[in-house]
């Protein structure tokens, strides 16, 4: 049976191409969606340039039909703008708001359909503000969140995997320096920690190859060693592996405040960029959300505007160009800045821009869309790495959550590809008290 999905703005906003994700269902686009997209158009950040882009994907449309009428969508179902309905909402709801006004028409579609009658079409709210599904509830409407890009969190691929094998294996494993691997059951770069079943501690560590022979190599003898920085744990060993690894384009990095993510992402930047010239410069960008109240308008120059948002990527430099002195590392860190070998940015001054040969690092990437992801990976250009890290439970963005998310996404959708790396990190490094913080507040 066909369903009829009313689509709240910060849908369109969230995902500029959903309109194409309800299958062969109708669509309706109720006129205060029109009314707030036009609103956010003149915005210079991420919410106008999407609200623009819809825009043009509805004007595009009216080159099929009248959009008051119905479009006919390419996977069956239809697409129509309906003007707002007399109000029928309890006096409590305000009409004046563009919330009510869009619940106003589900209310009264529910009405005309008549959940009462036999093969009564539903009407469903989508919406990723999660109060307007809780008064679409009280009104007793069905209403949900966009789900089509969600990721189950709690499956989420880790990049290492812990496997019982027989004694016999590990020794094959150690003389022969291979294991056939199933390609059913791991996948390309992935670590794996052998434990023997019987009981006893003989174990071993490998990484399973990217090729198409699938098979699992021992570790480097001796641990990786970037600007200084060597792995205090074994995710961090797993990490710089994949990072200075040429063969991999992307590898993403996900964990909680502290595990050393910025910190031997920027180490390895630095090493293969600065001494090794493997890659012509160093881009990192951040999103720019704030924590709490919002700073307000900055003066001063780009970069002097930045200084306030990408304080910890100029904590790590500092601490990487000098660890006994912190006075001298902030100033040879700003040699670093100014030599021209790395580059500071935010993603919203990404768009538009090709960038081939270098190491491109995205932090805090669990505060960007799915839709965002997508357009920095596409700025990459021949010859670079992009290494994106991020923690998924510390998200700032309005109707972004653990399981929508850029950097979930990106990593579920990843997973598997030969060119790709992952590790999750699960220990906490910085602190004692930071340490305490991840874990119990």
């Amino acid at each position: 049976m066909k369903k009829t999905f009313i689509l709240d703005t910060n849908v369109l906003l969230h995902d500029v191409e959903c309109l194409h994700a309800f299958e062969d269902n109708d669509i309706i686009i109720p006129m205060a969606v029109i009314e707030e997209l036009d609103a956010f158009k003149n915005e210079s950040g991420t919410r106008g340039k999407n609200a623009r882009m819809v825009s043009r994907t509805l004007d595009d449309m009216r080159t099929q039909g009248r959009l008051n009428e119905g479009v006919t969508l390419p996977q069956g179902g239809t697409l129509r703008i309906e003007l707002d309905k007399p109000n029928l909402l309890p006096q409590s709801l305000a009409f004046n708001k563009a919330d009510n006004s869009i619940l106003n028409i589900a209310y009264t579609l529910s009405k005309k359909e008549g959940s009462y009658k036999k093969n009564a079409r539903p009407v469903f709210v989508v919406t990723k503000d999660i109060n307007m599904r809780l008064k679409a509830e009280a009104l007793g409407l069905a209403a949900q969140d966009y789900t089509s890009d969600k990721v189950n969190v709690d499956q989420l691929y880790t990049g290492v995997a812990e496997v019982e094998v027989d004694p016999a294996q590990i020794d094959e494993f150690y003389q022969k320096k291979q294991l056939a691997m199933d390609p059913t059951l791991y996948f390309p770069n992935q670590f794996v920690i052998l434990k023997t079943n019987d009981g006893s501690k003989k174990s071993a560590i490998g990484r399973i190859s990217n090729d198409d022979k699938f098979v699992l190599h021992p570790l480097s003898g001796q641990d990786p060693v970037a600007w200084g920085i060597k792995p205090l744990n074994k995710e961090q060993r797993f990490a710089m592996e994949l990072l200075l690894d040429d063969s991999l384009d992307i590898v993403t990095l996900v964990g909680t405040a502290g595990t050393g993510k910025t910190l031997i992402t920027l180490a390895t930047g630095l090493q293969r960029t600065m001494d090794e010239n493997a890659y012509r410069r160093m881009v990192v960008c951040r999103s720019i959300v704030p924590v709490g109240k919002d700073l307000g308008f900055l003066p001063g120059t780009k970069e002097e505007k930045l200084e306030a948002w990408m304080g910890a990527i100029y904590d790590n430099l500092a601490f990487l160009a000098d660890r006994k002195n912190p006075d001298e590392g902030e100033e040879k860190a700003h040699y670093l800045l100014d030599s021209g070998k790395i580059e500071i940015a935010s993603v919203t001054h990404m768009r538009g821009r090709s960038l081939p040969g270098q190491y491109m690092i995205v932090d805090d990437a669990q505060n960007l869309t799915p839709h965002e992801i997508k357009t920095i990976l596409t700025r990459a250009g021949d010859g670079t790495k992009v290494v994106i890290t991020g923690d998924p439970y510390q998200i700032d963005t309005p109707y972004l959550d653990v399981e929508s998310n850029g950097l979930t996404y990106l990593v579920d959708r990843l997973k598997g590809q030969k060119s790709y790396g992952h590790i999750t990190f699960t220990k906490t490094e910085r602190s004692r008290l930071a340490d305490l913080a991840s874990k119990l507040l």
